[in-house]
């Protein structure tokens, strides 16, 4: 057992097509997005204010000894402060919320599409890597608005204004304290370039974690049947040690890089301070000029250590995005162009010289044709592979045929309305499917129009009330997940009520009873005697004993009909069912 390794890279920093496509999210919200916008150009010239603040009440008060004009400035420097305080939080709580409302419409949408999406995507898709396009994927999203491009944004813009106030105040001392900018910006650099590695080890890391957890704990029976345990762990270690292993490295490259541009903006704060103190000695430089050079350099240099930070959270975004956006541009979906929306259907079923295959021309299905009236029973019969499920995957529309057609009253399916058509076909699986829910709303599956009595008349068709009321709570009763709480029969006798309460004119059974025990199915066979009548059904079983009173019995080997006819006519012609009558007769006989 194992999972195909997902392994993606980083593209362009400014990827323009996915960030005019992240644009499109913005547009409902452009009037705070603007505001932001403009919080962020108020920022950037709130920054270098206060060290000039400063400067001016050292120089101009402090040093002549003038109390009053220093606290008026230090009224206006409070003010000041507060103005900052609330620009600040308005900016970060406006970013928060942009990021946070475009996540949710993001991640609204691609469930959305996920759910118009053929099978034949998710049976070619880890599940696990779904789920972390849906969350990981789309969180990472946040970041782009709130810590990501607005925040490079306002860190160059901060640099701009900075770097001016310096230059207007004293350019040679601007000089001298920017000489260690270039070692600072060598070593911006070198780290965004590893931290970008990195971050794409973590993003596959997880994705590839995610896939490898949903599908093992799925799938915790076969690995316990068989004695995998120590195997599957030995994988999980090597993944989990390839996760850990990417994050430490990110680690690392912060433990390296932080320390070293703290050393660098000391050198730099160091060399101001020495080129200063100079010019102060010789009165060619103001205390106050000094000091507020301190602080333009702690403000000049934390922008320039943040912003390969910001970069790699812009370019995650990114990835994301394009991973995102691959699945929203995955045009595998069921087309749902038809316009007929009858609100009853009669029933009438017919496949035309159908042909099928779920990959390329690998047919499952070859030149099928029978046909199906109202209220007749069509019975299905075959080996393992020999093309039954396909036959009703293909009648609810999961996939289309490749070639050939299937008329329903007449009309091919694809011109039906893709909900109306579902509506009027009820499904009983083999595999049932309950949710970590109440059995009502397992039954019902959220649909308000249907209401408990209905369901319990249901349930009382199928025999399934009896043990519905005993337990606790009765339909409010807690199936836990994938009904795990339940036995197999109870599972499937919810199946058939699910598909009761709906009153469809089409019935599809697809072994519905071969789950059961012999009491079980005895109890449901009466029930679905009156499920199908008046009904067209289609029924899949294995055993023949349920199937004898079939109007029709179509023998699929290989894709292809066999032999088709009633139970009777069918074991006259001694063939192909007749053979697996007669081996199903004698192994109930030994038994």
């Amino acid at each position: 057992m194992g999972l195909e390794k997902e392994n993606i890279k980083s593209g362009d920093i400014i990827d323009t097509k996915v960030l005019r496509r992240l644009y499109t999210f913005v547009t409902p919200y452009k009037g705070r997005f603007y505001l932001l916008v403009g919080l962020t150009l108020l920022l950037a010239l709130l920054a270098p204010t206060r060290p000039l603040l400063i400067q001016k009440a050292i120089d101009d008060y402090v040093t002549v000894g003038d109390g009053a004009g220093l606290l008026r400035m230090t009224y206006l420097l409070i003010g000041l402060l507060l103005i900052h305080a609330v620009v600040q939080f308005g900016h970060t709580y406006l970013s928060g919320w942009i990021g946070q409302v475009i996540i949710r419409d993001i991640r609204v949408k691609l469930y959305k599409h996920l759910l118009k999406m053929r099978l034949k995507y998710f049976d070619n898709t880890p599940i696990g890597r779904l789920v972390t396009r849906n969350i990981s994927d789309v969180e990472s999203l946040s970041d782009v608005f709130s810590q990501g491009l607005a925040e490079i944004i306002g860190d160059l813009l901060q640099l701009i204004a900075i770097l001016g106030v310096m230059f207007y105040v004293d350019w040679q001392l601007t000089l001298v304290s920017l000489c260690t900018l270039p070692l600072l910006i060598i070593s911006t650099y070198i780290f965004k370039e590893k931290v970008k590695v990195s971050f794409n080890d973590v993003r596959n890391a997880v994705s590839n974690l995610n896939s490898f957890l949903q599908e093992h704990i799925t799938g915790m029976n076969i690995i316990q049947v068989f004695n995998r345990q120590e195997r599957e762990y030995e994988k999980f270690q090597t993944i989990n040690k390839e996760h850990r292993k990417a994050h430490l490295k990110s680690v690392m490259y912060y433990s390296i890089y932080y320390p070293v541009s703290e050393i660098i903006q000391a050198m730099g704060i160091g060399l101001v301070v020495w080129y200063g103190a100079t010019g102060v000695f010789d009165l060619e430089i103001k205390v106050g000029v000094l000091i507020s050079f301190i602080m333009y350099l702690q403000l000049f240099f934390r922008p320039i250590r943040m912003i390969a930070d910001r970069f790699n959270t812009l370019q995650m975004g990114v990835v994301s995005s394009s991973r995102i956006f691959n699945i929203l541009e995955n045009d595998e979906q069921i087309p749902d162009e038809g316009n007929n929306c009858p609100e009853k259907v009669k029933g009438d079923i017919a496949f035309n010289n159908v042909w099928f295959a779920y990959n390329d021309e690998d047919w499952v299905l070859k030149d099928i044709s029978f046909k199906a009236n109202h209220g007749e029973t069509i019975a299905l019969v075959g080996a393992t592979g020999a093309g039954k499920s396909s036959v009703i995957n293909l009648i609810s529309r999961f996939y289309d045929v490749n070639k050939g057609a299937i008329l329903v009253d007449g009309r091919p399916i694809k011109e039906f309305d893709l909900a109306t058509l579902r509506k009027h076909v009820g499904v009983v699986l083999q595999d049932v499917f309950l949710f970590s829910d109440t059995i009502f709303q397992n039954i019902t599956l959220g649909n308000p129009d249907i209401t408990k009595e209905q369901v319990l008349y249901a349930a009382d068709l199928v025999g399934a009330r009896r043990f519905i009321e005993r337990l606790p709570g009765g339909l409010e009763y807690d199936v836990k997940e994938r009904g795990g709480t339940l036995s197999v029969g109870q599972r499937q006798l919810i199946s058939f009520v699910r598909a009761m309460v709906y009153d469809p004119e089409i019935i599809i059974l697809d072994e519905a009873t071969s789950s059961v025990d012999t009491e079980t199915e005895e109890l449901i066979q009466a029930a679905i005697e009156k499920m199908m009548h008046g009904r067209t059904s289609i029924i899949i079983a294995h055993r023949l004993s349920t199937i004898q009173k079939a109007d029709k019995i179509i023998v699929l080997n290989k894709g292809e009909i066999v032999e088709h006819g009633t139970h009777e006519v069918l074991l006259k012609k001694d063939g192909f069912y007749s053979q697996l009558y007669q081996m199903q007769l004698k192994s109930v006989v030994v038994e």
